[in-house]
């Protein structure tokens, strides 16, 4: 799919896979069989949960038809998992066998609802988990299905969280997936960026007592009226201001792949009064967090400079951070053989490429996958606008979510399965550890 020249209606959608053989076709249509069957039960749960958006760690709705639905379909459900608004879900067939991890996104963005299509990204996890369930019966396969429900990836770090608590331990491998703009009936195992996010805050002055004697009293005297006295104060505002600016000739001497962006704001501001207090919040993004490691205290001096020059105190807090994703070689492989067999196109620029995710941090942890699917979009009707909310509710959207969805719950049994197929999965992570060390090294 290509983002400069988005999907427009009209357009032949559907180029149709290329029917090579791929593994195990009986699962696959095993697969096929019980995502179709719950077709109309997940359409309207999408619908449900783009109809009642919850910001980050709010999602309580979703959280409930969620659980209610997995609790319906047989699995384990323990509501309320390690976070507030968390789940997780549980199969187990047969005796031993490995663990295949899935996410559920849930949560909304401010003002414009589901405009980064986590409606789609939930029923996807619920789909590839129901499938996978049925094809451990069906098949008599040994294994676990675990389906994780993640809270707040929107600024949140909700699987960071979950990761930190454990929520991934017994998982051997992990899989999600994320709508972008494109033709329906493609895919993309792009990487997407690295984001630090870090708040300066700047602490001025903007009264400082003036003492003097009237009337054989002493008496303390505001001082720093922004027009009377300015040379008593210390200008909150102008540091952050001063931040802005710095940061801003920053941004000429950094990779065009970059990206440092940010906003500050006060309070009890007047124009005649000299602002003591400015907070300001910057993303720092790069294509792999050893980039974002070497580019972070360049941007940290734009804030000591500002509050060196202001004479202001300068307070910065790790807001946290989200990994690039390490597409895992051998999944993506397995992946890639049954979507363009069986539907389209995948390739490994577009998708999510200039975005960030906290499913990052996941893909640093253990082998995982997090292939973007294309659903049709208006033009500038791309992922965090109202247009995108709409695109995410259209049956085209509904459809190329259970394509990519079969193909993820396939990748999944393969990795229960197939034993050469995990050893290769495990391979692979391994060198990109290595791979990453070399990273950090050069950066």
């Amino acid at each position: 799919m290509s983002q400069a020249d988005p999907w427009r209606p009209g357009d032949d959608a559907h180029p149709g896979g290329t029917g090579e053989e791929i593994y195990r076709s009986d699962v696959f249509k095993t697969i096929c069989e019980a995502v179709d069957a719950l077709d109309n039960e997940l359409r309207e749960l999408s619908l449900d949960i783009s109809a009642h958006p919850e910001l980050k760690f709010e999602e309580h709705y979703a959280h409930d038809v969620l659980t209610a639905f997995m609790s319906k379909h047989d699995f384990e459900v323990t509501p309320h998992y390690l976070m507030d608004t968390a789940w997780v879900a549980r199969y187990s067939h047969g005796q031993g066998g490995r663990t295949i991890g899935v996410n559920s996104e849930m949560d909304a963005l401010p003002g414009v609802g589901h405009a980064c299509g986590h409606n789609l990204i939930a029923i996807s996890g619920v789909a590839v988990a129901c499938a996978i369930r049925e094809a451990l019966i069906k098949h008599d396969i040994a294994g676990t299905v675990v389906l994780l429900g993640t809270p707040a990836e929107e600024g949140g770090g909700g699987k960071i969280i979950l990761l930190d608590k454990g929520a991934y331990e017994d998982m051997d491998a992990c899989l999600m997936c994320h709508p972008a703009p494109g033709p329906p009936y493609s895919a993309s195992l792009s990487s997407c960026l690295s984001i630090q996010r870090i708040q300066a805050e700047f602490h001025g002055h903007t009264s400082v007592l003036h003492f003097t004697v009237v009337n054989a009293s002493l008496i303390g005297l505001p001082r720093a009226h922004a027009a009377l006295s300015p040379w008593e104060g210390q200008n909150a505002l102008d540091a952050a201001v001063s931040a802005y600016t710095n940061i801003a000739m920053l941004r000429q001497q950094v990779k065009p792949t970059h990206r440092i962006h940010g906003i500050f704001e006060g309070k009890d501001w007047a124009v005649n009064v000299i602002p003591d207090y400015a907070k300001t919040f910057w993303y720092v993004r790069g294509e792999t967090q050893a980039e974002v490691n070497a580019l972070r205290p360049r941007v940290e001096n734009c804030f000591k400079a500002a509050s060196l020059a202001t004479s202001c105190r300068l307070e910065i807090t790790d807001a946290g951070s989200n990994f690039d994703l390490r597409q895992n070689k051998a999944l993506g492989d397995g992946f890639k053989q049954v979507f363009e067999s069986q539907f389209g196109p995948v390739d490994y620029v577009w998708g999510i490429k200039s975005a960030s995710t906290d499913f990052g941090n996941i893909t640093y942890a253990l082998p995982a996958l997090h292939p973007g699917f294309g659903i049709p979009t208006e033009l500038q009707g791309g992922n965090h606008t109202r247009a995108f909310a709409q695109s995410a509710a259209s049956p085209e959207g509904h459809v190329a979510c259970l394509n990519v969805s079969k193909a993820l719950a396939a990748t999944g049994v393969r990795v229960l399965t197939d034993g050469d197929f995990f050893n290769q999965v495990r391979k692979t992570f391994e060198e990109d550890c290595r791979l990453r060390e070399a990273q950090a090294a050069q950066a």
